[in-house]
């Protein structure tokens, strides 16, 4: 994950909803997923309640991208710093109207309470209401935010320093590249009459610090080793004598199907980054990487001839196994 930096916005509406912005695009890596649950962490609500929005202009001004892993480790710790911002203006505004210390007050079950007293707590929509001081409301629970109704506190109703709304803006910058790392191992079969190449196991052990959701982790690694395998040994780009592309649609194109992609084991080490607040890795890149070169090295072994190229097929394993013999032949 590199920099140099994501943001992102986090409000608590009165209904009790969250909502989230980044300007980090999804390109189906389920963003939103990981990212409602970094806020729904931080604020103390039901990950249901969280709506996120990405790559939007109108929700969110300033972002990087989406490239280098960085997804989980930019735009979710700038998640985890807004909702934290969020949840400390939170613990303020309802210290008044608890009467409590701010630091003495937890977020819980959409609740903002005391610790170790849960039954002393106010819904954290309420806290929203009174986030925002209006002149008129009547109905809905708004109008305790009004000029009629008594202050916990002297003062103005909007504190020195206080913006209205139950809403912060919060950015991160890493200080450096985190990177995971991992191990791949793969056990194959070449036919030798026909050469054509089976994956009868594949195994990953894999680090990105961290885990989020188990399941996302697992697709992206899936996701990854089925690239990996179609780069290794069907994604060849064919071109004739004039430089003209002969495989240009999805038609002629070969890439691999389910039945291609072998049953892969998956386990985690999760290793904490120090580098920051949620202590995560990319994982978007470790399934793909070392997928051709674990190949080409099973096929070493397998036919005792070097790769030293990919895209493979039948053929050119055919082709490379008949240069072998011919220069033992003459090596002899």
């Amino acid at each position: 994950g590199v920099g140099p930096y994501e943001g992102a916005h986090v409000q608590v509406l009165v209904s009790g909803k969250v909502v989230a912005a980044t300007g980090i695009p999804n390109q189906g890596q389920a963003h939103a997923t990981v990212w409602a649950q970094i806020v729904a962490d931080q604020l103390g609500v039901d990950v249901a309640d969280v709506e996120v929005t990405s790559g939007d202009t109108r929700k969110f001004q300033w972002g990087v991208g989406t490239f280098a892993s960085r997804g989980a480790v930019t735009a979710g710790n700038a998640m985890h710093v807004a909702a934290g911002m969020v949840a400390e203006k939170a613990k303020h505004i309802a210290a008044d109207l608890l009467e409590a210390d701010a630091a003495d007050l937890e977020l819980v079950d959409g609740r903002v309470r005391v610790k170790g007293s849960p039954d002393r707590g106010v819904p954290l929509a309420a806290v929203a209401v009174h986030a925002n001081p209006m002149r008129y409301a009547f109905g809905g629970g708004t109008e305790a935010a009004t000029q009629f109704t008594p202050k916990p506190r002297p003062g103005p109703p909007l504190p020195e320093g206080e913006q209205p709304g139950l809403e912060a803006t919060g950015y991160y910058s890493p200080p450096g590249s985190t990177w995971a790392s991992g191990c791949h191992a793969a056990y194959v079969h070449v036919d030798p009459k026909t050469f054509r190449l089976e994956i009868l196991k594949y195994v990953v052990v894999h680090d990105c610090g961290r885990v989020i959701n188990p399941m996302v982790l697992e697709g992206q690694i899936e996701g990854g080793v089925a690239q990996g395998i179609g780069g290794a040994f069907y994604e060849r780009l064919a071109y004739d004598s004039d430089g003209q592309l002969r495989n240009a649609s999805f038609m002629e194109f070969l890439m691999p199907y389910a039945t291609e992609i072998p049953k892969i084991e998956i386990d985690h080490i999760e290793t904490p980054s120090p580098l920051n607040p949620l202590g995560v890795k990319g994982a978007g890149e470790a399934g793909v990487i070392p997928v051709g070169a674990v190949l080409a090295s099973a096929i070493e072994e397998a036919l005792g001839v070097p790769i030293t190229e990919m895209p493979l097929s039948p053929l050119k394993l055919f082709e490379l196994s008949l240069e072998s013999r011919g220069s033992g032949r003459k090596s002899q």
